[in-house]
């Protein structure tokens, strides 16, 4: 099984909405709260290219965008596949 990432804030409330559709869709996440690791922050600012908006998604360290891409793979029925489990 792939690896997903969420990148996010706690004050995001598009972020919380990702995190409760990828528990809804039985998809298990790492979230990395770019606003209390620096850590996270630097690793956010590498796999996104820079990206400045949250929530950002990676898939086994492969960015895929945010919650629009994340629910485009849902919809097309390829966010399986990337997981690995179709």
């Amino acid at each position: 099984m792939a690896q997903l990432k969420v990148f996010s804030t706690g004050t995001c409330p598009i972020c919380d909405k990702t995190k409760l559709l990828l528990k809804k869709w039985d998809i298990a996440y790492e979230e990395v709260r770019i606003d209390l690791d620096m850590e996270g922050r630097r690793e956010f600012s590498e796999k996104t290219n820079g990206a400045r908006t949250v929530p950002q998604i990676t898939i086994d360290g492969k960015w895929i965008g945010g919650f629009s891409e994340l629910t485009e793979l849902h919809m097309d029925d390829e966010l399986d596949h990337l997981m690995g489990s179709a």
